[in-house]
């Protein structure tokens, strides 16, 4: 296998031209693209994009890619050129638009983002990537554990997930996230107390604590290894878990650099609660050695006394006593007081005795904390024990070894400790050994590279070898997967390996680990003599270098770069066993725990192994740790910290490219490029390249032979081809893009040669037109001129003309008007004649006959006063006559009575005069009244003649002017008398006055007719305000009485229940179902829960039914009720079918419960039976016909029973009646035949007992189990077709760009375009049909599509946003015409069936809306925000608007200042969870209520619904026949 040390050098020369675009290196920038000005040999001049010139090798150079998406790919295997600046770019693109992860490959790059991004973590998210296929949606650290976890459960092999990456980079915010999906995948359904993954991540503080610090790139860096086995059940169920650790940073307990910190349990420590920090008898932490030896005590923004509280609590969660606890934190104070122990020389030689009163506190301090003898714990610490044949030698040392002896045993204290925690957390978490498989999630450090490196940094980046070459293995298989996935020779390929670095480190005898563990096996062997040793044995290996100005340092060349080691504590670090002294003096601890940390070892144990190494043992667990990878199928995130300043938003260059190199991600795409880099399935291979090969566009081939045409034409080698993809060998691609420049430049050449010649012609048609027009200019001001003389002479003519025919105009019309005037005046004298000779006549007439009148006026006066004259004085004497006859009379007796009666006669005839004079009065004032209106109409009479006298007056003149010009000349002048007319003139001015009066009237007419008007309108508009207000008054009394009457139900409903059920045991009439839909209930707020507990001292226990006392005939009658209730039972679970859209079985239950007064007994089983019969029916029915007829008969039945049924006892209600002797159901039957009958065409209402109650209950329940399942059934349906619905099928362009077959080919297209379109559409037409059929009722039907459409929307709007590729033009093209097809299904179906279904589609029309628009460069925030998706929030729109890609016309999403106002909104509202979160919720509730279903609902008539024959010709059932009247 080759092994090729630069990345760069692997690539092919490429064909760079002048004008090409490249990429730089740049010692700021890492690279920087620029443009080729200039070609000299090998070396090329660039401008780049910040101004600069520079000139480098050809060799050097990379192209750079013009047509990569804006937003870059989720995928790095599709850039067209893969290469370091490339990766670069694409991960710099898509980080600028908070996509922290990309692919490569298989292989999830996750760049640490600095900032709180929860939208993209929280359960829609996980639901979303739940079975997704990978690769199908953005990539997710979710997605590579569904992959893992899908992967286990089909193939049933256990999968490992491998997170490397520096301090920094989120390694452990990562691993949670993979343990929080696994957990959300596979936690289990029936646990104790907490589950395991919880336990997994409620470890984490624990572990954080005492095994991270802070270091100079993280605050919270992970200084150990952990692989976190989760383990799974055959359900694929989490069983266990076990937490392997690896290598803990010992020597940072006792050695710690500025600025970073040691672990973070001593800070804790140190900032607890006053009463610890007395009781371990601490201070602050600059007053400990182990701790002050850096400046840096505490964490921007980290309060260490508030995580010491966390820690505690976490440390009780993972099963940790509180006596265990207290035992912990002594060691950790003990380590603390153990460190400040200060050593000086003894009396003796080369001894030591602690220094001063203040080491001695210290050293009381520790052995008080470990509970050991002070005394001892000093000899251990200041002497070593020397077992000779002979005898046993006690040996002091000096303060410099009593100090190293110091730091090993603080060391080993913590190492010892931080085991335990990690067995505790193990055993507390609970392994399966039953496990089938597992889940190893790995988190483990990247590699490292400071100014000073030690032996950690060589087992780290030891351990980052060997996960190298795990990881190069695994690209190149899958890259052989890839290959023979298509089908392509790939025999020949090699690849980078490092095994050569391995076999220095490792290999035995003679790797670096082994000489270090001879070295420290010999106590006269120093760093010098260990160093000395490694340049002599690998003074010829090309991976190991000597330094020239250094005697013990030495550098090897890893796979990211060479590492300069520092020899000098190898040694030291390396050896790993335990001084006898301290195994002696902690072993006998009166501490339990502190004992229990050095438990003695076995003797043959003892003997054999005299010496251990740290190298040996971590070389040994990486072995293990290596089988265990080897044995699952691997998965790799690399992790990258974007820069060391941990801020948001600041992506460093060099510093990711470093981290690429250590992650290994630059070694895949050196796999890469030693195959076949460059990937292009044959479509977009043909739209890009296709204008190398015109003719193989235009032939007829399929798109595998054209681009096998294209690249024979293009005449290169070593190319293969695919199934779905062309396969390029590197530096092919930028030759093929170098051609495709040389076609298009020609092709641009030739235009601009057309368009300079079309240019020159049109200047030439130009000056040519001018000269032409100049012409025709001189031309026409010449023929102007002549024209204009012409023109002159032809006016004078004119002129002249007219001004001789006006003159002899005007003198004729003088001779006429003269002859006029002449006439005129002549006419007018006689006719002035002719007019004064008719008014004498006139007048004269009228004096005659008014003096004709007058005369016989006075002598009828005269006459009339002669004939009272003559009646008056006859009557005196008629009278004196009677006067003496009186006299006469009144002498005799009998005149006096008759004077009397005859006086009392006049006396009433005077009476009866008087009120008949009353009456004339009235009368004479009605008359006055009336002679008034008939003087205003006489006047207005009067008005009318005087009309007719001026038309008359004026036809007069008309005929006196005839007269007078018919009359001879000479006529006789007469005096006229003038009182005539004056007469006529006051005549005429008490005309006008009473006109004037008139119109005065009219005016007040007119005016007081336009008040009444108003005031007509103002009333009307009045009694329309005030009837809708009667109505809107009565609606609410309507409602108010219907609450009312609802709530007097409920109460006595809820009475009724609690009554009942204290005498009623529940299991003998209810069963499990019954009971469990009772509890559902209770809990909805119709029971209280309460209800179901009997009171045994309640009378109703005592009661008995009268029918026990007739035992017997009983008996038969209940054997008779129990054969009907069978029967009945039989008959429904059969499909009855429908009586126009009434459904029979709903119908024919309902009048059999209401006949046999089923509703008003105690007891009964009948509606048990009816609640199975249902049950059993669609239990496991997936036929959506069936539940469709029972949707329908169990909703029609709920509605006769909601608008029947009342509590008993409610308020309002008719007394309770009295139970007679016959109080069976039967009994009752035959006692009233015909009762239910009548009772059902008037839904009369019953009083209904708990039974009756439970089963409504009951009912109403199946209602929405049935729809609820019919809902489901058809999102089941519609699903699958909506996957592909979210995104355009791909197209072949060669197939539509052949001449004449393109309008077939577009016709075929958008047939298949729309086609998952009208599957949908045909589902819901089915659906809706046999919905129909089965005649559920409309507003059940609206609200399963409204939720229907609801789901719809979510699965496309989620799919959209978590899908670049779906976030295109044509795409949005492509769903607008799908949405069309939905919208003509909504018109079709009409707003009967589909309501606001439509509505329900606003997120995904409005987003694809903002797809298809032009010009969304031009548009502001308000105006997206407000006019174009005002349903969308922030997070949504700025999500579409940097996933949006114009791959139909290349235009640009919004402006940047658009997306940077979006981003500060969404900062701002950060701190709010819900709407940081861009996916929506589907809705699976029950979106109605029994009183929904009872107001949409019409009336029932069911008085004439025919029975099924299974039960016609029953005697028992005769009350179902239709009676007529």
């Amino acid at each position: 296998m080759a092994d090729v040390k630069n990345p760069k050098v692997l690539a092919t020369p490429v064909n760079i031209i002048v004008g090409s675009h490249v990429w730089v290196e740049d010692p700021d920038e890492a690279w920087i693209d620029g443009q080729v000005t200039k070609i000299t040999g090998k070396d090329a001049q660039i401008q780049t994009t910040n101004g600069k010139t520079v000139t480098e090798k050809l060799s050097k150079i990379y192209p750079k890619d013009l047509e990569a998406p804006p937003g870059g790919v989720d995928d790095m295997t599709k850039l067209s050129y893969l290469h370091e600046p490339g990766v670069l770019q694409n991960l710099k693109t898509r980080y600028e638009l908070n996509e922290i992860y990309t692919y490569t490959g298989n292989i999830l790059i996750a760049i640490n983002p600095f900032q709180r991004l929860p939208h993209i973590y929280d359960s829609h998210m996980m639901q979303q990537y739940k079975g997704a296929p990978f690769g199908e949606l953005s990539p997710h650290v979710f997605a590579v554990a569904d992959v893992a976890y899908r992967a286990m459960i089909n193939e049933s092999k256990s999968n490992s997930i491998l997170v490397s990456g520096e301090s920094g980079a989120g390694k452990t915010e990562t691993t949670k996230m993979l343990m929080r999906y696994l957990a959300f995948l596979g936690g289990r359904v029936a646990t104790e107390g907490r589950t395991v993954e919880q336990q997994v991540l409620e470890s984490n503080p624990v572990l954080e604590a005492f095994g991270n610090a802070k270091t100079v790139r993280n605050n919270n860096s992970s200084r150990f290894g952990k692989f976190v086995e989760i383990q799974f059940d055959k359900h694929g169920r989490i069983s266990g878990a076990a937490i392997r650790t690896y290598l803990l940073e010992r020597s940072r307990v006792c050695q710690v650099s500025d600025p970073e910190r040691n672990y973070h349990c001593f800070y804790l420590l140190c900032a607890a609660p006053a009463e610890e920090v007395e009781k371990y008898k601490l201070g602050k932490p600059q007053s400990y050695h182990y701790l002050n030896q850096s400046r840096c005590y505490e964490l921007v923004g980290v309060s260490d006394a508030h995580d010491y509280l966390a820690t505690r609590r976490a440390m009780d969660i993972v099963g940790i006593s509180e006596k265990e606890q207290e035992a912990i934190f002594r060691v950790v104070a003990a380590i603390l007081h153990l460190g400040n122990i200060v050593f000086a020389k003894g009396k003796e030689v080369d001894s030591s005795v602690p220094k001063d009163d203040q080491a001695k506190f210290h050293l009381n301090t520790t052995a008080e904390l470990l509970m050991c003898d002070v005394k001892a714990l000093e000899d251990a610490l200041c002497k070593r024990v020397m077992v000779t044949p002979e005898e046993v030698i006690k040996r002091s040392l000096d303060p410099q070894s009593a100090t190293v002896s110091r730091d090993g045993l603080a060391k080993t204290l913590y190492s010892r400790l931080f085991d335990w925690l990690v067995d505790k957390i193990n055993n507390s978490i609970g392994q399966d050994p039953n496990s089938n498989f597992l889940i190893g999630v790995l988190d483990i450090y990247g590699f490292e590279s400071f100014k000073a490196n030690s032996f950690e940094q060589f087992c780290i980046n030891f351990t980052n070898e060997k996960l190298q070459q795990h990881f190069n293995q695994h690209v190149f298989k899958m890259e052989q997967e890839e290959y023979t996935k298509e089908k392509i020779n790939w025999s020949y390929i090699e690849f980078v390996d490092n095994q050569d670095v391995l076999d220095l480190i490792e290999k035995k005898p003679g790797g670096i680990v082994a000489l270090l563990d001879e070295a420290c096996m010999f106590p006269k062997s120093t760093h010098e003599t260990f160093a000395n040793k490694l340049y002599q044995t690998f003074k010829n290996h090309k991976r190991f270098i000597k330094p020239k100005l250094s005697r013990t340092d030495f550098t090897i060349a890893h796979y990211a770069g060479d590492v300069l080691y520092q020899s000098d504590q190898f040694l030291d670090k390396n050896k790993d066993y335990v001084v006898p002294e301290h195994q002696d003096l902690l072993g006998v601890s009166k501490c339990p725990f502190v004992a229990g940390l050095f438990p003695p070892l076995p003797e043959e144990t003892s003997k054999s192994s005299k010496f251990s190494s740290i190298g040996s043992r971590f070389k040994l667990q990486l072995q293990q740790l290596m089988e265990t990878l080897n044995s699952t199928e691997p998965h790799y995130i690399r992790c990258v910290k974007p820069n060391n300043q941990l801020k948001p938003a600041i992506f460093e260059n060099q510093n990711i490219m470093q981290q690429l190199r250590c992650g290994g991600v630059l070694e895949a795409i050196r796999i890469s490029m030693a195959g076949y880099p460059t990937r292009k399935p044959f479509f977009e291979f043909i739209n890009r390249f296709g204008l190398l090969c015109p003719e193989a566009l235009e032939g007829n081939y399929d798109e595998k032979a054209a681009c096998q045409k294209i690249l024979e034409k293009a005449g290169l080698e070593g190319f293969q081809v695919g199934l779905t993809k062309i396969f390029l060998r590197a530096g092919q691609m930028a030759e093929l893009d170098a051609r495709r420049a040389e076609v298009l430049s020609s092709a641009a050449k030739t235009i601009q040669r057309r368009i300079r010649t079309h240019i020159s012609r049109r200047r030439f048609l130009a000056v040519r037109k001018a000269s032409v027009d100049i012409q025709s200019i001189c031309r026409g001001v010449l023929a102007c001129k002549f024209y204009q003389n012409m023109r002159r002479q032809a006016a004078a003519l004119k002129i002249q003309k007219h001004i001789k025919r006006h003159q002899a105009r005007v003198a004729y019309q003088k001779l006429h008007i003269s002859a006029l005037v002449l006439q005129t005046g002549l006419r007018a004298m006689a006719a002035r004649r002719e007019f004064r000779s008719m008014n004498l006549n006139k007048n004269a007439t009228l004096l005659q006959a008014w003096w004709l009148c007058r005369r016989a006026v006075v002598y009828y006066k005269k006459l009339t006063r002669s004939c009272i004259v003559t009646q008056t004085r006859w009557r005196g004497r008629v009278a004196r006559r009677e006067l003496r006859k009186l006299k006469m009379a009144a002498r005799e007796t009998g005149a006096l009575k008759e004077a009397k009666d005859k006086l009392e006669k006049n006396v009433e005839e005077l009476t009866w005069r008087l009120q008949l004079e009353k009456r004339l009065r009235t009368d004479l004032e009605e008359a006055k009244a009336q002679e008034v209106m008939k003087l205003q109409n006489t006047m207005q009479e009067m008005q009318k003649i005087i009309e007719e006298t001026n038309a008359l007056l004026a036809k007069e003149r008309e005929t006196a002017k005839k007269a007078i010009e018919e009359a001879p000349p000479v006529i006789q002048e007469k005096e006229v008398l003038v009182e005539d007319t004056k007469k006529v003139e006051s005549l005429t001015e008490e005309v006008e006055s009473l006109k004037a009066s008139l119109e005065t009237e009219k005016l007040r007419a007119d005016e007081a007719e336009g008040k009444y008007k108003e005031l007509q309108e103002s009333s009307e508009e009045k009694r329309k305000k005030l009837e809708e207000t009667e109505k809107k008054v009565q609606q609410l009394a309507d409602s108010m009485r219907g609450l009312e009457e609802k709530l007097a139900n409920i109460e006595s409903e809820n009475k009724v229940l609690r009554q009942q059920a204290v005498s009623i045991a529940p299991n003998k009439f209810l069963s499990g179902r019954s009971r469990s839909i009772l509890q559902r209930g209770s809990e909805s707020g119709h029971l209280e829960a309460r209800a179901a507990i009997p009171d045994l001292h309640s009378p109703s226990l005592n009661l008995r039914e009268p029918a026990e006392v007739e035992e017997k005939p009983q008996k038969s009658l209940n054997e008779k009720q129990q054969e009907n209730q069978e029967l009945l039972i039989r008959c429904i679970a059969q499909h009855l079918g429908f009586a126009g859209n009434r459904p029979i079985a709903a119908c024919i239950i309902y009048k059999c419960l209401l006949q046999w007064r089923s509703f008003e007994v105690e007891r009964t089983s009948v509606f048990d039976r009816i609640i199975q019969t249902i049950g059993n029916a669609i239990e496991t029915q997936d036929n959506n016909d069936i539940l469709a007829y029972w949707l329908s008969n169990a909703s029609t039945l709920l509605l006769l029973l909601q608008r029947t049924l009342k509590a008993s006892g409610a308020a309002g209600m008719t007394p309770q009646r009295r139970r007679s002797s016959s109080a069976t159901l039967f009994g009752r039957m035959t006692q009233f035949p015909w009762s239910a009958t009548s009772g059902v065409d008037s839904l009369r209402q019953v009083e209904a007992k708990y039974p009756a109650l439970l089963f409504k209950q009951q009912l109403t329940a199946y209602v929405e189990k049935i729809y609820g399942m019919i809902r489901d059934n058809l999102k089941k349906e519609i699903s699958p077709l909506l996957g592909l619905c979210i995104q355009a099928p791909r197209t072949s362009r060669a197939s539509l760009v052949k001449g004449a077959s393109r309008s077939v080919a577009n016709t075929a297209g958008q047939q298949a375009l729309i086609a998952h379109w009208q599957g949908i559409v045909k589902s819901l037409g089915n659906f809706l049909n046999t919905l129909k059929a089965n005649y559920v009722p409309p507003f059940l039907v609206r609200k399963v599509f409204t939720q229907i459409f609801s789901f719809i929307n979510v699965q496309l709007f989620n799919s959209l946003l978590l899908r670049r590729e779906c976030c295109s033009f044509s795409n949005g093209e492509y769903v607008k015409a799908g949405l069309a097809e939905l919208e003509h299904w909504c018109y079709k179906a009409t707003d009967e069936y589909a309501g606001s279904a439509w509505d329900e589609l606003k997120h995904i029309r409005q987003a694809i809306g903002f797809l298809v628009i032009h010009q969304k460069p031009k548009k502001t925030l308000d105006e997206i925000s407000h006019d174009l998706c005002p349903v969308l929030s922030i997070q949504q729109l700025y999500r579409i608007s940097t996933m949006y890609w114009d791959d139909k016309y290349g235009t640009h999403s919004v402006s940047p200042d658009v997306i940077a106002n979006m981003r500060v909104l969404m900062t701002e509202d950060s701190n709010n969870a819900v709407s940081n979160s861009f996916l929506l919720d589907d809705d699976s509730s029950i979106p109605f209520s029994v009183d929904d279903i009872s107001k949409s609902m019409e009336q029932i008539d069911i008085a004439d619904i025919e029975p099924p024959p299974l039960i016609r010709e029953n005697i028992g059932f005769s009350f179902l026949l239709p009676r007529s009247d």
